[in-house]
């Protein structure tokens, strides 16, 4: 039997992490294997690449290569494997992601993302995408405890709401695969939000 892959996209404070380590809960209370893990890193290579990302500055067509690499390394490394030794993998960020932060976001070109991913990722796209959406002053609010902000946080709202709206319409076009929570609602709000999809997701399966 083959494992399940679920992503987990959204803004940054929008809950991914929080609600990674629920449902992690929720599938192992159910019999299933299930790991954890996150993009970019989920290998010591990605977590390296993970670091410099997130603090050196670099133009968006390395940025877009650099993910690449470590989605490469975690994919064949973690992904994968996993996946065809039935463990379910839940992983914070995958494809969605590039396509929203650094095509829409940075403006790399659609078509040099579509390139990089059938090149490099091949056979295995996420049977479920959660979309945890919240809009930028909420973010604010969340994220404003952080002592030092990474790149990514430090941009505007004109950044983010480009790549909301780009995950939105990740969202329309897959209506199978990505289900939007809101999850500017309480975390017992969410979280009901939450078990109710993965209950009609495990029911179809």
């Amino acid at each position: 039997m083959l494992g399940k892959f679920i992503t987990l996209e959204g803004i940054d404070g929008a809950g991914k992490s929080t609600n990674s380590l629920w449902l992690a809960n929720m599938l192992r209370s159910k019999g299933l294997n299930v790991i954890n893990t996150r993009e970019p890193g989920g290998t010591e290579l990605g977590d390296k690449i993970r670091h410099i990302i997130l603090e050196d500055e670099m133009s968006s067509e390395a940025e877009t290569m650099l993910i690449f690499a470590a989605r490469v390394e975690h994919f064949k490394k973690i992904i994968e494997p996993s996946i065809k030794n039935n463990i379910w993998v839940i992983c914070d960020r995958f494809v969605d992601a590039t396509y929203a932060y650094q095509g829409s976001g940075k403006g790399v070109s659609t078509s040099f993302i579509k390139t990089l991913e059938d090149l490099l990722i091949t056979n295995i796209v996420p049977d479920l995408t959660l979309l945890f959406d919240i809009p930028f002053d909420l973010m604010i609010q969340r994220i404003s405890h952080i002592k030092k902000l990474d790149r990514f946080e430090k941009n505007d709202y004109v950044f983010f709401n480009k790549v909301r709206n780009s995950y939105l319409e990740i969202a329309k076009k897959n209506p199978s695969r990505v289900k939007i929570i809101d999850s500017s609602e309480d975390l017992k709000h969410t979280q009901a939000s939450l078990n109710k999809i993965m209950n009609n997701f495990l029911g179809f399966l």
